[in-house]
């Protein structure tokens, strides 16, 4: 009777998820249903209206609604980099559009990459004649550097202007591993590879400070001479000097301190906005006061979709982290991306391929998956061009040795040439409760490594000896994409992170450019014609049955995801802290392997999946 009942109980277990699930669907067709409108690509006479309320991104990731529903809030929109960059260039170019209205009252960031390629479509759109206008009630580093290619930018006079610079502190582990006695094996090859620091020390490295201070640096100049470029009358140094200073002299108005400084041009809220571009736009006299005519970024987009047709020239994106499997969008999986690469080399019409690359790496057994993928193209006389983005490094950098030649922006961070990997055991906490772990072994790697009782000298030469094994590998694929010998790649690898204008000089990259630059490229070494080749997406399409059910849990098009205030977003961006925090953990847990993973060069990617790392915390409570 037990079994019978236990069966049972099984059956309505599985009865009762169907029902769910058969609701979900129901429920989720019917919002489907309500919220259709009739011709999505139709085209209105005034302004671009483009409301960026999430953050650019390399490749957008497929919707969880699980993590939005653990993590207690809608996930993030995500912007493609290359989809709002055309669309801006073809308004440009387009009677219909009278101006480009930016609205950045909740603007999450990007890459500082991605921000300056977006920031040159907005100047050429502004240089074609087109005035571009941007609103929001507080500028941060990421909104004020595509603002700043503006004609007017426009603050609410409840909001302000703050500028933080890249930088930041992150988690260090060893006092807490050694307070609950958790023993972390770390193995590892390169001075500067700071990715393992946390579990070994309780502060950072004065070789770890060296190297991320060598890469920050410049790339928060080439953030400040972006903005002197762009607005040469805005005086930001000494705001960012002192700025405590400057907001004591203005009684804490940040408003005044922005306008005093040309930083900001109008005060004004979202209605004395609106009217200001109506007056090119024209007003829309239905929606009330402050209202303009306009289209919609993702009308417009609908309207102006990509070329296709003709020769091709295929573009793969390897974004987020590399990891083994089938994982992504928006993260790397290898056996995914391998797939792609395999079906790209089935179209008869395509002529050259272009690896964008927007990732700190991760699995090495992924990126070398990768990388034999991508070395069948070359095998078949198919140029190969890469072209990094916001981050390409470690495991991203191994991806990309398979490349004819590397593009990269002096903002890039590249580099972190090194390998580790890292495995807890708990001997010592164990002991700490009167448990010893015992046993028979028949050779000397019987049950390692184990953590219960702790490793042996002969799985430590074993995992060391392979990370060191996989290293020189790693230097040797270097070492011949790039036409140096081993010690000389070695000089300048050990883990190191480089920014983009020091690695053009010490050879790890072969020039300056954008993704397009690179495709021009690619399509010049298949002696194509300018402008007589489609570019082709090399992509995972997204699954419907996922799409229709995270848009049960999707914001509405005018509901604002976060706080507009100061506080509200300076604090919201440390919530990034826990995706950190959850890496860390995952990390340390060794179920991930050998790992050519830059962690420290995370922080230069969008913080897209802040509901995603907050519903990973709540799965691990509850699995307690």
């Amino acid at each position: 009777m037990g079994f019978v009942k236990s069966a049972w109980k099984v059956l309505v277990a599985i009865k009762d998820g169907l029902v769910l699930l058969a609701m979900l669907m129901f429920f989720g067709l019917i919002l489907a249903a309500l919220s259709w409108r009739p011709n999505p690509a139709a085209v209105t006479d005034g302004a671009l209206l483009v409301t960026l309320d999430g953050v650019i991104v390399e490749e957008p990731e497929n919707s969880d609604p699980i993590a939005a529903l653990l993590g207690g809030q809608a996930p993030l929109k995500q912007f493609r980099e290359r989809d709002l960059i055309r669309a801006i260039d073809t308004a440009a170019q387009d009677d219909r559009i009278k101006v480009i209205a930016l609205d950045l009252d909740s603007f999450m960031g990007g890459g500082q990459v991605s921000l300056q390629q977006v920031g040159e479509a907005l100047g050429r759109a502004r240089a074609k004649g087109k005035p571009v206008y941007s609103f929001a009630t507080f500028y941060s580093d990421d909104a004020y550097m595509l603002a700043a290619h503006g004609s007017e930018i426009w603050v609410d006079p409840m909001g302000g202007a703050a500028f933080t610079g890249p930088g930041g502190s992150r988690l260090y582990y060893k006092d807490f591993l050694d307070r609950f006695k958790v023993t972390a094996h770390v193995y590892r090859v390169g001075t500067f590879k700071s990715a393992v620091e946390p579990y070994l020390r309780s502060e950072q490295s004065p070789e770890a400070e060296e190297a991320l201070l060598a890469v920050y640096r410049p790339i928060w100049d080439n953030w400040q001479a972006t903005v002197k470029k762009t607005r040469p009358k805005a005086d930001l140094a000494s705001y960012i000097a002192d700025p405590a200073a400057a907001i004591t002299a203005a009684n804490g108005d940040l408003v005044k301190v922005a306008m005093d400084r040309k930083i900001i041009d109008k005060a004004g809220d979202r209605t004395a906005f609106g009217k200001r571009v109506a007056a090119l736009a024209g007003a829309d006299e239905d929606e009330g006061p402050g209202a303009f005519k306009h289209t919609s970024l993702k009308d417009w987009a609908a309207a102006n979709p990509a070329k296709t047709g003709g020769d091709e020239v295929a573009v793969v994106t390897i974004a987020g982290t590399i990891v083994d499997g089938d994982a992504g969008p928006g993260t790397a999986g290898g056996d995914r991306i391998e797939e792609l690469l395999h079906e790209g080399l089935k179209r008869d019409n395509l002529k050259a391929l272009v690896v964008r690359v927007d990732s700190p790496g991760g699995s090495a057994f992924a990126s070398e998956q990768i990388r034999r993928a991508i070395e069948q193209y070359r095998a078949r006389k198919i140029p190969v061009v890469v072209s990094m983005g916001n981050v390409a490094a470690s495991g991203g950098y191994w991806v990309a040795t398979a490349g004819d030649t590397i593009f990269a922006e002096p903002s890039t961070i590249t580099g972190s040439i090194g390998i580790f990997a890292v495995l807890p055991s708990f001997e010592r906490a164990l002991a700490e409760y009167g448990i010893r772990a015992d046993g028979v072994a028949t050779t000397q790697l019987s049950g390692q490594p184990d953590i219960l009782g702790g490793f042996n000298s002969t799985v430590d030469t074993l995992i060391q000896g392979s990370i060191e094994h996989d290293y020189r590998r790693f230097l040797a694929l270097v070492g011949k994409a790039r036409g140096m010998t081993v010690d000389q790649v070695d000089n300048i690898a050990q883990g190191r992170v480089w920014d983009g204008g020091t690695a053009r000089q010490i050879k790890l990259v072969d020039r300056f450019g954008s993704i397009d630059d690179a495709i021009a490229e690619a399509a010049s070494r298949a002696k194509l014609s300018k402008g007589g080749y489609a570019v082709h997406d090399l992509q995972t399409e997204p699954d419907p049955f996922e799409q229709l059910i995270a848009g049960m849990f999707a914001p509405t098009e005018d509901g604002q995801q976060q706080g507009r205030g100061m506080v509200a977003r300076l604090a919201w961006q440390q919530r990034a802290v826990l995706g950190q925090a959850l890496g860390d953990m995952q990390v340390l847990s060794g179920a991930q392997g050998v790992q050519a993973w830059c962690l420290e060069c995370s922080g230069a990617l969008p913080p897209r999946s802040i509901a995603k790392a907050e519903a990973g915390w709540i799965a691990m409570m509850l699995q307690r």
